[in-house]
């Protein structure tokens, strides 16, 4: 994995930890499809709160400039898929992640832990907050 590859990833790790999302994982498929490159999976504790983690990821990548190819499920907000070509992000309502398990079902996937992730991961530890991100 090259360290190319991981902080290209963090500007989408970043956007997805901004509204506190859930146990939020990345995983490098490159290997093991031609779909994308990356699934960041995470999830929100109600159908409203995935709607607005779905919501401001895509307004922080639009000022960077990085835009969606497509949207799905963003009306329900049990499971929003936001496809960035190389990068496509999974925000699901957290019942709704375990029943489709994505991390079980890529578990040959390597996961990825980009700075963001390992920089959240040390405040949360730091200000006793229990890490549920595992």
């Amino acid at each position: 994995m090259t360290d190319e590859f991981v902080s290209d990833l963090d500007v989408y790790v970043r956007a997805v930890l901004a509204k506190k999302a859930l146990r939020p994982i990345v995983l490098d498929v490159r290997d093991l499809t031609s779909v994308a490159d990356a699934f960041i999976i995470c999830s929100g504790q109600s159908n409203r709160q995935v709607m607005a983690i779905a919501d401001a990821i895509q307004k922080d990548l639009k000022i960077k400039k990085i835009l969606p190819l497509s949207v799905e499920g963003a009306g329900e907000g049990h499971w929003v898929l936001l496809d960035y070509g190389h990068v496509i992000i999974h925000v699901f309502y957290d019942p709704i992640r375990s029943f489709y398990d994505l991390e079980g079902l890529w578990m040959d996937a390597k996961r990825v832990n980009t700075l963001s992730m390992r920089y959240s991961e040390g405040q949360h530890r730091k200000s006793g907050v229990a890490d549920d991100s595992r």
